[in-house]
C-alpha cells in the first residue's frame, strides 16, 4: 500500500455480511477546518447492521435508492491525530481523540478526516481506544433521549433493552443524574446490570416487566421490543415514555401527546454534537461512564463482527480494532 491510500471495508450493494469487502482506497486529506485521525478502534452497531441491509426501506430514500452513497460503513471512532487543517485550532498533531461522526460514516478505515467541530473530544489518559470507540452513539444516544423525557434526580427509570450500547449507556447516565433505575434485560446480564448500578434488576426470561406493580416516571425502550400502547399503565400520572426504537403506534401516540396532552411521547433521532461529547468525557474522566464491551474483532474480520451483531444478542458493544 502506498502512503496516499488506505485499508478500508467497503460495501457497494445492500444485503448480508458479505457485501463488505476490505480493499484500498484513497486516503483523506483534511480540509482547512478538518481533522485527519488514524483509526486505532472503531465499533459495529445495530444502526450499522440496518444501513448494510437497508432495513427498513426508509434507509434507502436517505441513504441511496439503489446502493450506497457512502460505501465505508462505521460511526464511532477513537485514534490519533494524524494532520490538521490551517484552521483547526482545538486539536493538535498526536491527541488522542474519540467521538462519532454523526450522519455521516467511514470509521470502517485507517484513516478518517473529521470537522474539528463535530462530536469529537480529547480521549482521557487513562481509556484505551477500544473502550473509547465504544462509547459514543449508545452515551449521546441514551443523554439525547433522558435529557428529552427531562429526568429528575429522585425519580424512577425503567429501561427496557439495559444490556445493549444504548441500554448500558442509559442505566450509567440515569444513576449520575440521580435516578432509581429498574433495567430490564435477559438472564445472562443481570449480574451486568448490578454491576453498573441499576437498583433492580428485571429478568425478562423470568418476568413480564408490563405485569409488576410498580409505577415509572420514565420508561425508556432501547430495542424497539416494547410499545407505549404496552407498557403506558406502568406510567405515574405525569410520566413520560421515551424511545429510541418506536413502533408505528409509538409515533401516532407521539402526535396525540402534542395535541392533547397526556404522558408525552418522545421518539425520533437523537442529536449531541460537540457538546454532548464533552459532557461524556468529563463523565468518563469522573469514573460514572465506563464502556462494556462484548468482543473485540480485527477489521479483517468486519464480515464476521457483522453477523455476531446482527444476532441481536450483544452484550453492549462489538469493537473493531482497526489498527491490529
Amino acid at each position: 500500500m502506498n502512503n496516499t491510500n488506505m485499508k478500508a471495508a467497503v460495501y457497494s450493494n445492500y444485503g448480508t455480511p458479505d457485501v463488505l469487502q476490505l480493499t484500498e482506497v484513497a486516503r483523506p486529506t483534511p480540509m482547512p477546518n478538518e481533522v485527519l485521525i488514524r483509526i486505532h478502534a472503531t465499533t459495529v452497531t445495530s444502526g450499522d447492521v440496518r444501513l448494510r441491509k437497508a432495513d427498513p426501506f426508509a434507509v434507502r430514500l436517505f441513504f441511496g435508492l439503489f446502493k450506497p452513497k457512502h460505501p465505508i460503513l462505521g460511526h464511532e471512532v477513537a485514534g490519533v491525530v494524524e494532520a490538521v487543517g490551517s484552521a483547526v485550532t482545538r486539536f493538535r498533531v498526536g491527541d488522542r481523540v474519540f467521538g462519532s461522526t454523526g450522519m455521516s460514516s467511514g470509521t470502517y478505515a485507517e484513516y478518517i478526516c473529521l470537522p474539528e467541530d463535530a462530536a469529537i473530544a480529547h480521549t482521557p489518559e487513562q481509556v484505551p481506544h477500544g473502550e473509547a470507540a465504544a462509547l459514543p452513539i449508545g452515551a449521546l444516544t441514551a443523554r439525547h433521549f433522558l435529557n428529552a423525557a427531562k429526568l429528575k434526580r429522585g425519580e424512577h427509570v425503567l429501561i427496557h433493552g439495559a444490556s445493549g450500547s444504548i441500554g448500558t449507556a442509559a442505566v450509567q447516565l440515569a444513576k449520575s443524574m440521580g435516578a432509581t433505575v429498574t433495567a430490564v434485560c435477559s438472564t445472562a446480564n443481570v449480574d451486568l446490570m448490578r454491576r453498573l448500578g441499576a437498583d433492580h434488576v428485571i429478568d425478562y426470561r423470568r418476568e413480564d416487566f408490563t405485569q409488576g406493580n410498580a409505577r415509572y416516571d420514565v420508561i425508556f425502550s432501547t430495542v424497539g421490543r416494547t410499545t407505549y400502547t404496552a407498557s403506558k399503565h406502568l406510567l405515574k400520572e405525569h410520566g413520560r415514555y421515551a424511545t429510541s426504537q418506536g413502533s408505528s403506534s409509538d409515533y401516532w401516540h407521539m402526535l396525540r401527546s402534542k395535541l392533547f396532552g397526556g404522558h408525552k411521547v418522545i421518539g425520533g433521532v437523537s442529536s449531541g454534537g460537540e457538546e454532548g461529547i464533552q459532557e461524556l468525557r468529563a463523565l468518563i474522566e469522573a469514573g460514572e461512564l465506563r464502556a462494556v464491551i462484548d468482543r473485540h474483532y480485527p477489521l479483517r474480520a468486519i464480515v464476521e463482527a457483522h453477523r455476531y451483531v446482527e444476532q441481536g444478542h450483544k452484550k453492549g458493544n462489538v469493537v473493531i480494532d482497526v489498527a491490529a
